[in-house]
């Protein structure tokens, strides 16, 4: 930082936000299998932080200490402050699973079993399961020191067992290791009931716990303990601009799950002298290991059987229809006016029909699209090879370098070529991040253009669960820039105009947005009321943060709604008072950046593919797209400040980093997201009904 502001580095406030989601398992107040999903939630999202952002702190470590100088941070301090975070988070996260819901699936009938609990005909069953199901897939292993360093896949889980040889002199104990495959059986398996409408379950580590003596004759087994190791997740390309990236990509992705160990977890009741003989073995030191409970993998709750009891979930919501881009017609009514799309709550069907009816349209002669990260199943990404069949000129920028989609979209860049597509692929030191696709129409010898701007990816699975904004357009200032976009990225040569409306990451965007907040503090000074309201993922750009602050110390009111890492210290008396944060934890991800500028009672709203990181602000190609229908601009103006009004599931990110839920005076409760939904659907009945 250049200014003395204070600041918190983006791993710790990473930290602070995935404990939101721990705090919603342990809210009695969500649905029981909500509750466990957000453990599912939690526990995927500290893997893959391990997996990228620990590995990258012990490379930070290790470079020595001429190189940290040019950080503003000391690796090892924290890393140390990391890992005592996250083993506190542990413990609690073995609270609420062993204390709240387990408990609380027993009042439902629904026991998780261990073997003590289990009756004759269960032992059975178990039994009957190992040898039918698992026997090839254990691997079993005896470890011997400085001999035998068995390879630990990424991911996997094992059992490390302590073992006495009947052969050897007594006391003289041995170890051995287990696979737990969690990778090609069910984790959870239901078993026999011995009581009408009980459902009892036994983990998958359990069963083989149950019949480890059948993989180790001839040794007395004292105990066994579960262990798990995560790995390195960067790929290092050593040069993107020399060679073959997609070469290079396609090599490394190989190496990705044998890179070197981010940590090792094991159970915490794991005796001393066992753990230490692991780390003698795969070679750890104390920064490696981390205690967890007696179950690891805990992402795959978010396969929990759930018996049928649709109570114990949300229930569902059917996504409002918005039937002027449904009907065929959606072309000649993308003419008239602009529409707003906010998925979940709308159905994603408009964005799939904008490429069907495009693929069938027989005025349609050109289709292009970005795509970041897509679904496995695509009807999007089969509308355009069905458009390459019909005879249209079909273009799609591929990014691989989208973490842990690297391998999918070269799958589908492969299908897409075969299809006839012409695909382009990652550009050497940038990462394209815009949402957005052009059609162009030729209507009696005019050319007509239409684009779909979003805050989300072409992805029909996550917009379910995503909450993404996108906007529809025929607008032909944005159509003019989105046309020099996709030329840049298929020819490599800068626009030679400057972007008037759309920002770009690149070009103007970190420019524009500087410029925007400057005037709202010079609007400040001629004593003009003045405030800037941002929705965001991710705040964490120091740049953007120092002039937050100076915006504060002018006036400016400051409104923050960050769902993630948030790097800015809000409520500091006399230094970050005008500064409100907050985010949204609830059944929908919230994904969508919004920015609103009150620019002297003339509003400005954008949406924007962009958060306020370093790395969307200075090396990705962004899109940063400013509304301009009145109608719309209300209704994003009103989604925003039901936002604000929340007081049900919105928390304070504030500089006591706490995580309180916020409260306000008023005793109607306002739970946005099921607000924004019934909000958005009396918009849709109001316009049916001609209003």
């Amino acid at each position: 930082m250049s200014k003395n502001y204070p600041y918190i580095h983006r791993d710790l406030s990473w930290l602070s936000f995935n404990y939101r989601l721990l705090q919603e398992a342990s809210d009695k107040t969500v649905p029981l299998y909500e509750r466990i999903k957000f453990l599912a939630i939690y526990s995927a999202n500290l893997d893959e932080f391990f997996r990228v952002r620990v590995a990258n702190l012990k490379n930070l470590i290790k470079v020595g200490k001429k190189t940290q100088k040019i950080l503003d941070f000391e690796p090892k301090e924290l890393l140390n402050e990391v890992l005592s975070t996250v083993n506190a988070q542990q413990e609690e996260f073995s609270y609420i699973l062993e204390s709240l819901i387990t408990p609380e699936l027993k009042s439902h009938d629904i026991r998780i079993l261990r073997m003590k609990d289990l009756k004759k005909n269960q032992i059975d069953f178990v039994e009957d399961y190992f040898n039918e199901n698992l026997i090839p897939y254990v691997q079993p292993l005896v470890l011997m020191e400085k001999k035998i360093r068995p390879f630990l896949n990424n991911g996997a889980l094992y059992l490390v067992l302590q073992l006495s040889d009947e052969e050897k002199p007594k006391g003289e104990e041995r170890y051995g290791i287990v696979k737990v495959p969690s990778e090609f059986q069910k984790r959870f398996i239901i078993l026999p009931s011995d009581k009408k409408d009980r459902n009892n379950i036994i983990l998958l580590d359990d069963v083989i716990r149950h019949c480890q003596r059948f993989i180790f004759p001839g040794f007395t087994i004292i105990d066994s303990f579960s262990i798990k190791l995560t790995r390195d997740a960067e790929l290092y390309i050593d040069d993107e601009f020399e060679g073959d990236l997609v070469a290079k990509i396609k090599k490394n992705l190989t190496k990705r799950n044998v890179g070197p160990a981010s940590r090792l977890v094991y159970d915490r009741e794991m005796p001393v002298d066992v753990l230490e003989v692991l780390k003698d073995v795969f070679e750890l030191d104390n920064f490696d290991v981390l205690p967890e409970g007696r179950y690891h993998n805990n992402s795959d709750f978010f396969k929990f059987p759930n018996f049928g009891l649709e109570s114990l979930s949300e229930k569902s919501l059917a996504p409002l229809q918005i039937e002027e881009l449904n009907n065929g017609r959606i072309f000649a009514n993308m003419q008239e006016k602009d529409f707003l799309l906010h998925v979940p709550f709308h159905s994603y069907k408009p964005v799939v029909n904008f490429f069907e009816q495009a693929a069938i349209d027989p005025y349609v002669t050109h289709i292009k699209i970005i795509q970041y990260r897509v679904a496995k199943k695509s009807k999007i990404m089969n509308a355009l090879i069905k458009a390459v069949e019909n005879g249209k000129q079909v273009t799609a920028f591929i990014e691989i370098k989208a973490r842990f989609d690297e391998a999918a979209n070269l799958e589908w860049g492969e299908k897409l070529e075969a299809g006839g597509v012409k695909v382009f692929y990652s550009m050497p030191g940038l990462k394209v991040h815009s949402k957005m696709a052009l059609i162009k129409r030729c209507v009696q010898g005019v050319d007509e253009h239409y684009a779909y701007f979003s805050t989300g990816n072409f992805h029909e699975g996550t917009a379910k669960v995503y909450s993404d904004l996108g906007l529809f357009t025929s607008n032909k200032k944005l159509l003019k820039e989105c046309i020099a976009i996709f030329n840049y990225l298929e020819t490599k040569k800068r626009p030679k105009k400057a972007f008037e409306h759309l920002a770009v990451g690149t070009f103007s965007l970190k420019k524009k947005l500087i410029n925007l907040v400057k005037q709202e503090m010079k609007n400040a000074d001629k004593g003009i009321e003045s405030s800037i309201v941002l929705k965001m993922n991710s705040l964490e750009d120091s740049e953007m943060i120092n002039l937050l602050y100076d915006a504060n110390r002018k006036g400016v009111k400051i409104t923050l709604i960050i769902r993630g890492i948030c790097c800015i210290v809000p409520g500091i008396p006399g230094v970050s008072d005008n500064i409100t944060a907050f985010g949204v934890i609830d059944r929908f991800l919230e994904h969508s950046r919004v920015f609103i500028f009150s620019n002297g009672g003339d509003e400005k709203i954008f949406l924007s593919s962009a958060d306020w990181m370093v790395r969307n602000l200075h090396h990705r190609i962004e899109t940063m797209i400013p509304i301009f229908d009145k109608k719309i601009k209300k209704q994003i103006k009103d989604i925003i400040q039901i936002q604000i009004d929340d007081n049900v599931k919105s928390r304070r990110i504030h500089y006591k980093k706490n995580n309180n839920y916020r409260k306000s005076g008023s005793d109607i409760p306002v739970r946005s997201q099921m607000d924004t939904y019934y909000y958005l659907k009396k918009a849709i009945e109001k316009q049916n009904s001609g209003q």
